[in-house]
C-alpha cells in the first residue's frame, strides 16, 4: 500500500486521534469482536482501532463526518475485509438500520468531547437495539455516568444512563495516547443496556423531566427544587424527605417521584 494522505486533526471536530499501541490493545481485548457479531464504530479516525475491529469481524459499520478521512480509512482498513463508512452526523443517524432479525448491535467509539453526552442519550433511545456499547470518554464523564448517590459526580447523566445500562468503568487513558494530545485524561467505559430495566417507570419521559428539574439547582432541597411539579405532602407520602438534596435520591426514589407526577394506574 501507499502512503495514505497526511491528515491534520482537526479542532472542529474535536480530533485527537488514538496512536498509543498498548492503549489500543487494551480497548480491542475489553471489546473482544468476534466473527459474524454486529460492531459499528463512531468516529473511527484514521482507524486505529478500526483496522483491529475489521480483523476480528469480517465487516464492519463506521460513521464518520469528516469525509477527508474516508479515503484514509478506505486505504488503510478495506483489505482487512468489508468496511461500510456512512459519511454522515452520528446525533442524527439511525443506528438501528444496521440491525436485523435478532442480532444487536455492539457500538464502540472515541467520543469527540464536545458531543458525547448527546450522543450517549441518543443511542439510549435506540438501547432495545444494542448489546452493549464501548466508549474513550473525558475521564469526568466517566465518572458521572458511574457515580453513586451521595457524591458530587452523581446527577442527570448518571440516573438516565443508570436507568437503562450496567456502567463499567475499566482504564483511564493518558493525554499522551493521542495526537494531538487533549488537555484532559481519558477513560474507557462499558455500557451493557439491561434485556428488562432494573427499576420501571410509567413513563421514562417523566421519569427525565424530574431529573432535570430536580438537578436544575442542585444546592436546593426537593421541596425548591421539584414545588413546580410534585408537593411537598406528595413527596412526603412517598416516604421521601422534602427537605434532601437532589444528589442524594436512588435512581429508585426518582422511579417513584416520576410515577406519583405521571398519575394513572
Amino acid at each position: 500500500m501507499g502512503n495514505p494522505p497526511a491528515h491534520r486533526p482537526r479542532k472542529r471536530f474535536g480530533q485527537n486521534f488514538l496512536h498509543d499501541p498498548g492503549v489500543i490493545h487494551n480497548i480491542i481485548s475489553a471489546i473482544h469482536p468476534q466473527e459474524q457479531e454486529k460492531l459499528v464504530e463512531i468516529g473511527p479516525g484514521k482507524g486505529a482501532l478500526t483496522r483491529h475491529l475489521l480483523k476480528a469481524c469480517s465487516s464492519l459499520d463506521v460513521v464518520e463526518l469528516d469525509r477527508d478521512l474516508i479515503p484514509i480509512l478506505q486505504e488503510e482498513c478495506s483489505p482487512l475485509g468489508e468496511l461500510r463508512i456512512h459519511n454522515v452526523d452520528a446525533l442524527k443517524f439511525d443506528f438501528s438500520s444496521l440491525t436485523s432479525g435478532n442480532e444487536k448491535l455492539r457500538v464502540v467509539g472515541n467520543l469527540p468531547y464536545n458531543i458525547s453526552t448527546p450522543l450517549i442519550f441518543h443511542l439510549l433511545e435506540q438501547a432495545a437495539e444494542i448489546k452493549d456499547m464501548h466508549f474513550m470518554l473525558q475521564k469526568e464523564v466517566v465518572e458521572r455516568l458511574a457515580a453513586s448517590p451521595g457524591g458530587k459526580d452523581y446527577g442527570r447523566l448518571s440516573i438516565m444512563v443508570q436507568y437503562y445500562c450496567e456502567v463499567e468503568k475499566l482504564f483511564t487513558v493518558p493525554p499522551g495516547a493521542f495526537f494531538p494530545p487533549p488537555k484532559v485524561t481519558s477513560a474507557v467505559v462499558r455500557l451493557t443496556p439491561y434485556e428488562k430495566p432494573k427499576v420501571t417507570v410509567k413513563d421514562i419521559a417523566v421519569l427525565n423531566r424530574v431529573v432535570t428539574q430536580a438537578f436544575s439547582q442542585r444546592r436546593k432541597t426537593l421541596r425548591n427544587t421539584l414545588k413546580k411539579l410534585i408537593d411537598t405532602e406528595t413527596i412526603s407520602g412517598l416516604d421521601i424527605d422534602p427537605s434532601r438534596r437532589p444528589e442524594t435520591l436512588s435512581l429508585e426514589e426518582y422511579a417513584r417521584l416520576a410515577d406519583a407526577l405521571a398519575g394513572g394506574d
